[in-house]
């Protein structure tokens, strides 16, 4: 087990603290911490580091209510640069974001049509239902549906107007590929929400399907 002596604090007494979300193994931010910051982060198994530019500890949420629950801390080999798994309880960036690092620099290229998976290729949306529903019912450790389960409605729906926004964003934007997976990340957050409250596919398909004869000007009537 390695020890805060053990940490090698560069000259300004800082060592760098990369901070991921245990869920989903991305990475929501890059921040610092010093021996005092490390030890409250150790105490109250939450994140506390060091503003550089403030000059000042630093608990990540006091203001904003979105604190980072630790998991575990990992020292690299040389002790000088630290892995922090949380549990967040909201967006890790300043800007709403979940995570810091949601501006590419090099994109990784789609794999061709033939090297798709066959797990892939077999998706259907009756199937991640079926998943999801699973994940509420029996759990999964390390599961971020899950997660979202045990921490309820309050949560899911945050998720779901958290998804909502980074959608508007994107087509703001006329980013095709960016709107196209943000709009799979609020389609999956809001099946989430079809669980949690028992509705299921059959529910909206049925509902969808009854709109089909009313027409126009019948929707507008409604909406006056």
């Amino acid at each position: 087990m390695v020890k805060i002596e053990d940490i090698k604090f560069d000259d300004r007494g800082l060592v760098p603290a990369i901070v991921v979300d245990v869920d989903t193994n991305q990475v929501l931010t890059l921040a610092y911490m010093n021996e005092e910051s490390l030890r409250i982060s150790l105490e109250k198994k939450l994140t506390c580091f060091w503003s550089r530019s403030r000059q000042e500890l630093w608990l990540k949420g006091e203001t904003s209510g979105n604190y980072q629950h630790i998991v575990s801390i990992t020292a690299d080999c040389d002790r000088d640069a630290l892995v922090v798994k949380v549990k967040p309880d909201g967006p890790a960036c300043h800007l709403g974001t979940w995570s810091c690092f949601d501006y590419p620099v090099l994109e990784a290229e789609a794999p061709a049509a033939e090297e798709a998976s066959p797990i892939d290729n077999a998706f259907s949306y009756e199937g991640l239902m079926e998943l999801i529903r699973g994940r509420k019912t029996e759990g999964k450790e390390g599961s971020y549906t899950t997660y979202l389960f045990e921490k309820g409605l309050d949560k899911i729906l945050k998720k779901v107007g958290e998804e909502s926004t980074e959608v508007i964003i994107a087509a703001k934007a006329e980013d095709k590929k960016e709107t196209i997976y943000e709009i799979a990340d609020l389609a999956y957050h809001v099946m989430v929400l079809m669980v949690e409250a028992g509705i299921s596919l059959e529910d909206i398909t049925e509902e969808l399907a009854s709109r089909h004869v009313i027409d126009h000007k019948v929707k507008q009537e409604k909406m006056t």
